[in-house]
């Protein structure tokens, strides 16, 4: 899977992104694909660092759709590479209409 830049350093801004949405993110080993949690009042991802990058983005993408992104900026590449993940996944994100055409 092709991404306009580096998955290493896509991943580390939907990250930032989801701590400007007061998520924490958290790479842990096991058995699980990751997925958003609530713990102890703590907005948490858990990512599964045995699984590729790919997956971790996917994670990532997936908490992203579920949560407002109208008041925070993101920038047109991210948008772009974001709107790959959930067109991947099949998600839609009610940020979508809003952003318009990406291309």
């Amino acid at each position: 899977m092709g991404y306009g830049l580096k998955a290493e350093k896509l991943f580390l801004e939907l990250e930032q992104l989801l701590e400007q949405n007061g998520y924490q993110t958290r790479k842990e080993r096991g058995g699980f694909v990751g997925s958003d949690c609530l713990v102890e009042g703590d907005k948490l991802v858990i990512v599964n660092k045995n699984k590729p990058i790919e997956s971790q983005l996917k994670t990532l993408a997936t908490v992203l759709a579920q949560i407002p992104l109208e008041g925070i900026f993101v920038k047109p590449v991210i948008r772009k590479e974001l709107q790959k993940l959930w067109d991947q996944l099949q998600l839609t994100s009610n940020i979508q209409e809003k952003w318009g055409d990406l291309e």
